[in-house]
């Protein structure tokens, strides 16, 4: 059964004003089904994960779009960058031949860049995450995540709750379409051949070089360390690799949107917050095979429970803000002195602090360090506790209880 995704809209309103459309986002997110699902019988398909149409593609891009002319779906484009000029030149040429080529590529940040450079003002782009909890379980169109009682109310209405063992099944088994929707029965199964294939293909096409044995250790590293503060040397040791390879394959997970990282929030006004920034996993679920974990039970019961909790929530809110086109800023807070918020919502001049917890009955000291960001030249606005209560409360008057199942 096909799942809506909630950037269809802003998609569909892309395609009303550009004659290039590109859909980035991590491999096997869902980017091909959703475009296949709303182009019409005459659009084209073409994949570059065919080695032939991706050989004509690099040697002989302009014959490779006589081939596959207009309207068209190239998907995979980022095994051919030489595409990129002759499809500048087709949208000069064809300004009101709107939505007639549409790209779907898996290394979002080197195209995005790619297409700002040859395509701006000429191409719409569009990141596809995996799916979110308000595209599995929630009704309506996704709104962004605000902090007033009438919004999280209403937001409470639209989502599906759910259980302390019915979050970490849904954190054990991810939100890739494919698992998520139950059409891959065997997460073990799903999750090994994606990393074999995001290797093989992905990963060799920006090291050559790279270890295979080596870079699946490294993945299953950083996997030990979400919701932390990034640790490089400790990688190194880990994997037996130098610094610098280190930070060469975090910047090809960063470009796969396999992992991102949350940089601290910092101002002239607050000295002592550290620089470091926290590692997380886009999709929970490769992140807990990555790590061994055999079933929502044992992950919920071990060592990194927290952490993955803390990884769930941040990647949920990361997707609100993507699918809603919320322009807001996520960070969090660490100093010199221990104090800590998990995350920080910069939007509008104002910051809303924002702590993480998997008990389901938060106290007052949850939020006790929310008052460091007075020191900095922005507004504190109201500040919640994420947890596992099961209906939105406040601990005070300028800090919200919100469950975990409607972020």
């Amino acid at each position: 059964m096909y799942i809506t995704r909630d950037i269809e809209s802003e998609f569909l309103a892309f395609c009303d004003e550009f004659p290039l459309v590109l859909v980035t986002g991590m491999r096997q997110c869902g980017k091909s089904t959703m475009l296949r699902h709303l182009m019409g019988e005459k659009r084209g398909v073409v994949t570059l994960d065919d080695f032939q149409n991706r050989d004509l593609a690099q040697r002989d891009p302009e014959l490779f779009l006589q081939l596959n002319p207009p309207p068209v779906l190239i998907d995979e484009v980022q095994y051919a960058p030489e595409l990129f000029s002759y499809l500048k030149i087709y949208a000069d040429e064809h300004p009101d031949d709107l939505g007639a080529v549409w790209l779907t590529g898996s290394q979002p940040f080197s195209l995005m860049k790619l297409a700002g450079e040859s395509l701006a003002g000429r191409a719409g782009v569009l990141r596809l995450l995996p799916l979110s909890q308000h595209e599995m379980y929630g009704t309506g169109a996704v709104e962004p995540f605000r902090l007033d009682l009438a919004s999280l109310r209403q937001r409470q209405e639209s989502y599906e709750p759910a259980e302390l063992p019915e979050v970490f099944r849904r954190i054990f088994r991810g939100f890739m379409p494919a698992v998520a929707s139950g059409k891959v029965k065997s997460v073990d199964h799903f999750y090994r051949s994606f990393q074999q294939t995001y290797i093989e293909r992905d990963v060799r096409e920006m090291d050559s070089a790279a270890d295979a044995v080596k870079f699946a250790r490294f993945m299953a590293a950083a996997a030990a360390q979400v919701g932390q503060l990034l640790n490089i040397e400790s990688l190194a040791r880990d994997v037996g690799v130098s610094r610098a390879k280190v930070e060469e394959w975090l910047g090809i997970l960063q470009r796969s949107d396999i992992v991102f990282l949350l940089q601290p929030y910092s101002n002239n006004a607050v000295k002592r917050a550290i620089k470091t920034p926290k590692l997380y996993f886009t999709d929970t679920g490769l992140a807990a095979w990555l790590g061994r974990w055999s079933s929502p039970e044992s992950l919920e019961m071990g060592a990194l429970n927290g952490a993955i909790f803390e990884n769930y929530v941040v990647a949920e809110l990361v997707k609100t803000l993507n699918n809603s086109d919320d322009r807001a800023v996520l960070w969090f807070y660490r100093d010199r002195d221990a104090k800590e918020i998990d995350l920080v919502i910069e939007r509008d001049g104002m910051l809303y602090p924002i702590e993480i917890k998997k008990a389901a009955n938060p106290t007052l000291g949850a939020a006790k360090a929310f008052s460091v960001l007075d020191k900095s030249t922005l507004g504190r606005g109201a500040g919640a506790v994420v947890c596992m209560k099961q209906a939105v409360g406040a601990l005070d008057g300028g800090c919200f209880i919100v469950p975990a199942w409607m972020v």
